[in-house]
């Protein structure tokens, strides 16, 4: 008699074993990421005012535009002492001949300068903006990736001024009616770009 109930008390331990084997979910390989699916939205115009670089390269740009514009704004003012000067003497007369050649020596090479300086400055802007731009998109990328997301929309966030007809219409064609804030992610690259000395300030508020 306890040798059969034994016998039973071990195929029902072996039963229970199979039973609990059997009830747990076979374990399952993982799965590879599938393509990114999320849309964010950027604010490219708020991350140049605000790209701390950028602001120093086109603060060093402003100041030596000025150095350069007084420094025609002399040459116009030494031309007009000139042209002021070759007034005291007569028509044809030697010493008028000499003035009136120096003039206009001077203000061809005035002109000159000044366009030379102006297309100068001109492809410096030009670089800086390019430079910085590919930055933007680099680092877009980057978190793109890192976030899986698969588009990324250019909007302007700048608020509207409803008595500026000029902002009035702009606002209208906007191509993004309505989103939600949680896809901006412009500040996000913004601390990106300006690292972590930077970023470790708080950032720029969103409007």
């Amino acid at each position: 008699m306890k040798s059969h109930l034994a016998g039973v008390l071990c195929v029902a331990a072996l039963a229970l074993v199979e039973v609990s084997a059997f009830g747990q979910a076979p374990a399952q390989a993982p799965q590879a990421a599938g393509p990114a699916t999320h849309v964010a939205v950027i604010d490219v115009g708020y991350i140049f005012k605000n790209h701390a670089r950028f602001k120093a390269a086109m603060d060093k740009m402003k100041d030596e535009v000025m150095a350069a514009e007084n420094g025609l704004k002399n040459e116009r003012d030494r031309i007009n002492g000139l042209m002021e000067q070759i007034k005291g003497f007569n028509v044809g007369t030697p010493e008028y001949k000499k003035l009136e050649a120096e003039i206009a020596k001077a203000q061809g090479d005035f002109n000159v300068n000044a366009q030379l300086q102006k297309k100068d400055f001109m492809d410096r802007e030009a670089k800086v903006y390019h430079q910085v731009y590919t930055e933007i998109e680099k680092a877009v990328e980057q978190f793109a990736r890192e976030h899986r997301i698969a588009v990324v929309h250019r909007f302007d966030g700048e608020p509207i001024d409803n008595s500026d007809r000029n902002q009035i219409l702009r606002g209208i064609t906007k191509p993004i009616v309505y989103l939600e804030p949680g896809i901006d992610i412009t500040v996000d690259v913004l601390k990106m770009l300006n690292g972590p000395a930077v970023a470790a300030g708080a950032a720029p508020p969103r409007r």
